[in-house]
């Protein structure tokens, strides 16, 4: 039997998103039409934007459903990026932010004129605050990770809002890694007074809490200034227009509703299976190091650094024994890549190829855990044995 621990990049499907997806599909209409149907499939639609705005503290209206969170991310960016005023040319952006917002500010600058304002992570992967309040005078607008994808480290998202309503500058969060994890608010990080400036867009995905992948959405704020992606139709307050998917939404509701519900006593359970997991590999591994915040950090994440063992030869000969991690860095073109995240830490680039990311999650068990503390030793003497012989 397979053992997954690789929950950060998805996790499985849970059985309520399953039925309520299954449930939608058996009725007609398209939630636009006017006739019965139609507003069976609307009635069906809305009530599932209004579970998620429960679940992510906010108002119905401000849930727009995507295809996922790159495109959330998307639309908030660009979208902010669009909307700002002419002499607003400025990004700021920390460190070791997700490729999805990495990539669109790096197509931004070189393509739409966009100056970017480098934030610096300290080594525990925590935004700059100091820094990051510096850069924002001026700025179009700011982005940050509510909780780091890689290493897992939690930043303070309503002193991030806070700082950027009071420079009057608008900010993006990416929650994507954080739903499901920690508690996610938009209305109470946006704060109270904030228009111009703040937490103006919130990026989420269902298939990280267990629904289905290819659905997500982009909680925007009815004070926030945002150009549409996608035009035609006039849908979900003219940000995204097209035939919206309610079965999509119905499973993602289902899973965000049923996730938030048991969070507290499953974020306790996967807590101590972590802790258990970072135990017995300082004991079998001493040179492994957890990156990251010790304390701080996402309940399911342990990312540890193996000094002269390359991560995906790990990788590798742990999947040849049925269990699933992840290098937690990006692999483009086939081609691995050092982390992105672990250099923003200020290691090397030895270390950020020699790291590896276990995420626990739902279905996770002790004998999983056990299974990896087993085999892991014998795998990481066999990658330093293999790195010492290239």
């Amino acid at each position: 039997m397979r053992v997954y621990l690789d929950h950060a990049a998805t996790t499985p499907l849970r059985p309520e998103a399953r039925e309520a997806w299954l449930a939608a599909h058996d009725g007609i209409g398209n939630p636009s039409s006017i006739h019965g149907a139609g507003q069976e499939a609307r009635r069906l639609l809305e009530d599932a934007r209004e579970q998620l705005a429960g679940v992510l503290g906010c108002q119905p209206i401000e849930v727009v459903l995507t295809s996922g969170g790159t495109e959330a991310a998307n639309l908030g960016l660009k979208g902010l990026w669009w909307a700002r005023d002419a002499a607003d040319d400025a990004v700021v952006l920390p460190d070791g932010e997700h490729h999805a917002t990495l990539d669109v500010v790096s197509w931004l600058a070189a393509t739409q004129g966009a100056r970017v304002r480098d934030v610096p992570l300290d080594a525990r992967g925590r935004i700059d605050a100091a820094a990051f309040g510096a850069a924002l005078p001026g700025a179009a607008m700011a982005t940050a990770l509510v909780a780091n994808n890689e290493v897992g480290t939690l930043q303070d998202a309503p002193a991030l809002s806070a700082a950027a309503a009071a420079a009057g500058v608008p900010l993006h969060l990416d929650a994507v890694s954080a739903l499901g994890q920690v508690p996610v608010d938009f209305s109470a990080w946006r704060g109270p007074g904030a228009d111009a400036g703040g937490l103006a867009v919130m990026s989420v995905s269902a298939h990280k809490v267990g629904g289905p992948v290819g659905v997500g959405a982009a909680v925007v704020s009815r004070h926030a200034r945002v150009t549409a992606l996608v035009h035609g139709g006039g849908q979900q307050r003219a940000l995204r227009a097209g035939t919206q998917d309610v079965a999509g939404a119905a499973a993602f509701a289902a899973a965000a509703v049923a996730t938030e519900r048991e969070r507290d006593t499953e974020t306790q359970r996967v807590r101590s299976l972590r802790d258990r997991l970072v135990s017995g590999i300082h004991s079998s591994v001493p040179a492994a190091r957890l990156l990251g915040d010790p304390d701080d950090r996402l309940p399911g994440n342990a990312h540890l650094l193996f000094p002269d063992a390359a991560g995906e030869t790990l990788l590798f000969l742990l999947d040849m024994e049925r269990i699933a991690v992840s290098t937690g860095s990006a692999c483009q073109a086939g081609v691995a890549e050092p982390s992105h995240v672990v250099l923003a830490l200020g290691l090397d680039e030895r270390a950020a190829r020699s790291v590896l990311r276990f995420s626990l999650g739902r279905t996770t068990t002790a004998s999983d855990v056990d299974r990896l503390l087993e085999r892991l030793p014998s795998a990481y003497a066999r990658a330093v044995a293999s790195g010492a012989r290239a």
